[in-house]
């Protein structure tokens, strides 16, 4: 431990990974109580509007993503994460009043601002990979998506015992809870050491963005990351509401989203040794595959295994095509240009969950939890296609080489 905190590099990388752990476990909390919470809320035609919510997260992430990455590159790292946790506090404080005055509409505030303390909060794992040498990213970004498997342990069960805190009002404690661990943030983020860009680095404007995004390994690595996540956010989404159709609890349902945060953040322990060994391509490939695992296991049944196995699936498949995306986006930039794509890749991925949380919900109601997996299945395979595609596109550039 001494020498891990003796080096910028690896002290870096464990205080964002247990950030990312905090945070994730504010996301578990927010996942299992939110969408039940709005439908306590609301009326019997209303129901439907369940994963607003949820939607409403995703859109606070999308339209802050850019400003997020932009203030950072402005003022730092550590003060733009300060300025997500105290969005974080301020959500769960919004989201407490909302509960007591009966309120679905102050609900949805409360989720805009979870999403806006989000949008600050998944630069972590770029921030980590900034601050390290390029043979050492991968493995900086799997190790920070590490801290989050504490998080599949810490928020659902933490949301299942201050579910009740404060009785009568049903859910109320749970957003203390979340208010308290952004506040734990807070004072971890004045840990971390990443240097400002220099005024010389920040004059630089770099390549168009245009011109960036025309590179085959940038469009890789955004459809890795946009189709994986919103395959994710599609079929989670709508995890609790599909298992309370079928006639299963509180405490069932957030056992399923445990276990699916495990899936997603455990495998970075390795994530990143494997895309060393194999390659970022591979990797990318196998998390699309096995995404499409999580659509067949959901078409066999709506027994709780399948939930169970199903979300474990797709949290997995997720964290290797995340992580992959991720990975694979770094080597798409320059120093200079790196607020500007880091942004607009956050931007679309974010853009993408968020148009899956709002379909989400209106499938759950209007169609049903086949058709929602049904529409899934064309994303999954994207991420593989993609993936596939730039091995293709590659081995065909490395042949045509001597040539010229």
């Amino acid at each position: 431990m001494t020498a891990t905190f003796a080096d910028p590099q690896r002290r870096n990388v464990a205080v964002l990974a247990m950030a990312q752990a905090l945070f994730m476990s504010v996301q578990g909390m927010g996942i299992a109580a939110t969408p039940l919470a709005a439908y306590m809320l609301l009326g019997p035609d209303d129901k439907w509007l369940a994963t607003t919510p949820i939607f409403l997260v995703h859109l606070g992430i999308m339209g802050t993503t850019i400003p997020a990455s932009l203030l950072m590159g402005l003022i730092g790292r550590r003060a733009g994460f300060s300025v997500g946790a105290l969005f974080g506090v301020l959500s769960g404080g919004v989201a407490c009043v909302a509960l007591y005055r009966q309120s679905f509409p102050l609900l949805c505030v409360a989720a805009l601002f979870q999403g806006m303390q989000a949008a600050f909060f998944w630069y972590f794992r770029l921030a980590a990979a900034d601050a390290t040498e390029p043979v050492f990213r991968a493995k900086a970004i799997s190790l920070v998506m590490a801290g989050g498997v504490l998080a599949g342990f810490i928020g659902p069960q933490v949301a299942k015992w201050s579910v009740d805190w404060l009785a009568p009002v049903t859910f109320a404690g749970v957003y203390v809870a979340m208010a308290g661990f952004s506040v734990a943030v807070l004072a971890l983020v004045q840990l971390v050491q990443i240097p400002r860009l220099s005024t010389a680095d920040r004059a630089v404007e770099g390549r168009p963005m245009l011109e960036i995004a025309r590179q085959p390994a940038y469009r890789v690595a955004l459809a890795a990351s946009v189709f994986g996540y919103a395959v994710m956010t599609l079929t989670m989404s709508a995890t609790p509401l599909a298992m309370l159709a079928c006639g299963f609890g509180f405490s069932d349902s957030a056992t399923v989203i445990q276990a699916h945060i495990v899936a997603m953040f455990l495998p970075s322990f390795f994530t990143g040794h494997l895309i060393n060994r194999f390659g970022v391509l591979p990797i990318i490939a196998v998390g699309g595959l096995i995404e499409v695992g999580c659509a067949l296991v959901n078409f066999a049944g709506v027994d709780f295994a399948n939930f169970l196995i199903a979300n474990v699936l797709v949290g997995l498949g997720w964290n290797f095509a995340y992580v992959g995306g991720s990975t694979l986006l770094t080597s798409t930039y320059a120093l200079a240009e790196r607020a500007k794509v880091q942004a607009s890749h956050d931007f679309m991925v974010y853009t993408a969950t968020a148009l899956a949380a709002a379909v989400s919900g209106v499938l759950a109601a209007k169609a049903g939890w086949f058709v929602i997996n049904l529409a899934a299945l064309p994303l999954m395979i994207m991420v593989t296609g993609a993936a596939l595609w730039l091995m293709v596109h590659n081995r065909q550039a490395a042949k045509a080489a001597p040539a010229e």
